[in-house]
């Protein structure tokens, strides 16, 4: 036999090396049918809504470096061990510890009453004896932004923006920076205390919504605070008098310090490749007036109850199966963040990833980022979530949730599974955030969700495409 130039044998094991490596990415056959035997049986499983009602009855508001942070990890290690878990750790995650003590409001001038408000996550406290000034009313991010400094100088600013129900929540697109960046420009232009209408969309209630603020700089931080939309309402009336408006606020909060929680993780292992992991989850920390439970003791129930009905099938997935419940999302993604500081260096071994955190509404919509050559197995992965009421956007990138986007940033191949979140922001951050607002049936199906396209994921012949970098211009995905 004729030999081939050496040139041309390496051009053709390149070429052939290539088209190896361009192999589509697809789901066996009998992978896909005991999906569908798994999505079938979480329906009809109430695990997840056992493991929710745990956790908000057993431990409750879970404030990130409060006692009961300590109490949250405790119980969601107990908690992975009892499911049966292979594999139950911590990796410490260190954050500012910002305390809450007390939150009084109130119009001084011209019509004294008082107002129902919330202090905003790293707000400072007022001095001994509150805050008074006059109140300075702005109805967007953007005219803030643009304000003279001299008009806001001295003054309390007041953000007039209404959220509105949507059923993707996007509203909260604007709610969230009016919470988050109104009060460092406020402080920047001069301003000696911030309101904002509360970044929620119950017209009624009287139950505003807290969240974090972008202070970090303590020595650079004004108090900060969410007023309800029927307290909005009446200092809007107020203020269209035309009359100077005084108010006091009068709040007992601040940063003492640091504190080291932990993400908790559980791992069911998978047994031809246990290196490679699908990536699933929620956050276990809560704001504090509620009890945490459609953010997040849903979603970390959904992974729980997902991984634990994998974790209960005759054979192990070839991948492992990792549930994480990160700490402390609710004040800056510091969970999030640590763990993908500390795997960025592996994000080639994760499969695919997302987490829960967006209450437990029925997941109407998935989108995905992975690599071209895996388009069709997410396309079965569809077509197995369908009954479920799951419809497949595949012009949409995948974003992974909230923490696990921080994975998803270094390259992760991920998911976003969009809950209806309707009537989400009447509860999201508020006391109404509680056990009676969980629809276990909905619950369910998102338990349905999560196991059915993690064990496809687990069961896949190839990758989805994770790599350093990969997905660095597909844009967001939440």
């Amino acid at each position: 036999m004729r030999r081939l130039p050496l040139t041309l044998l390496a051009a053709s094991l390149l070429l052939a090396s290539g088209i190896a490596s361009a192999a589509n990415t697809t789901i066996p056959a009998t992978a896909v049918k005991t999906a569908e035997q798994l999505r079938d049986k979480a329906m009809r499983d109430d695990t997840g809504y056992r493991i929710v009602t745990s956790l908000t009855t057993e431990v409750g508001p879970r404030l990130a470096g409060s006692e009961a942070d300590q109490r949250g990890v405790d119980w969601a290690v107990a908690k992975f061990k009892a499911l049966g878990f292979d594999k139950v750790y911590t990796e410490p995650v260190t954050y500012p510890k910002w305390v809450r003590r007390s939150e009084h409001g109130a119009i001084v001038s011209p019509f004294p009453q008082s107002m129902v408000l919330t202090a905003l996550g790293y707000s400072p406290g007022t001095p001994r004896g509150g805050l008074t000034a006059q109140v300075v009313k702005f109805d967007s991010l953007d005219a803030l932004k643009a304000a003279d400094p001299a008009t806001v100088k001295g003054r309390i600013v007041f953000v007039d923006y209404r959220m509105q129900r949507y059923r993707d929540g996007h509203d909260y697109g604007v709610g969230s920076p009016i919470r988050v960046q109104g009060p460092v420009v406020a402080q920047a232009k001069g301003a000696v205390g911030y309101l904002l209408r509360t970044a929620g969309t119950d017209p009624h209630s009287r139950t505003p919504n807290t969240g974090v603020t972008g202070f970090r700089d303590p020595a650079k931080a004004i108090p900060a605070a969410a007023i309800s939309n029927p307290d909005a309402d009446q200092l809007g009336r107020v203020l269209a008098y035309g009359k100077p408006v005084t108010v006091r606020l009068d709040l007992d909060c601040g940063i003492e310090g640091e504190y080291t929680g932990a993400n908790v993780i559980g791992e069911v292992t998978g047994a031809k490749h246990p290196d490679q992991v699908v990536a699933i989850g929620g956050h276990l920390d809560s704001w504090d007036p509620g009890t945490g439970a459609i953010d997040d003791a849903a979603g970390v129930a959904i992974a729980m109850a997902a991984g634990k009905l994998i974790r209960d099938l005759p054979q192990r997935p070839d991948r492992t199966i990792r549930v994480i419940a990160f700490a402390n999302e609710e004040m800056g993604l510091w969970g999030g963040r640590a763990y993908a500081g500390k795997h960025a260096d592996e994000v080639a071994k994760f499969q695919l990833g997302t987490e829960s955190d967006f209450g437990a509404g029925k997941v109407w919509r998935m989108s995905a980022s992975v690599k071209p050559e895996a388009r069709g197995a997410i396309e079965q992965i569809a077509r197995v979530l369908a009954p479920l009421g799951v419809a497949y956007d595949a012009g949409r990138p995948g974003g992974g949730g909230s923490d696990l986007s921080q994975m998803h940033g270094k390259g992760m191949a991920a998911l976003s599974l969009t809950q209806d979140g309707t009537k989400y922001f009447d509860w999201h951050h508020t006391a109404a955030d509680t056990l009676d607002k969980i629809d276990p049936e909905e619950l369910a199906q998102n338990v349905a969700v999560y196991a059915a396209f993690s064990y496809m994921a687990a069961q896949a012949d190839g990758d989805f495409g994770s790599a350093p970098g990969a997905f660095a211009k597909d844009g967001a995905g939440e």
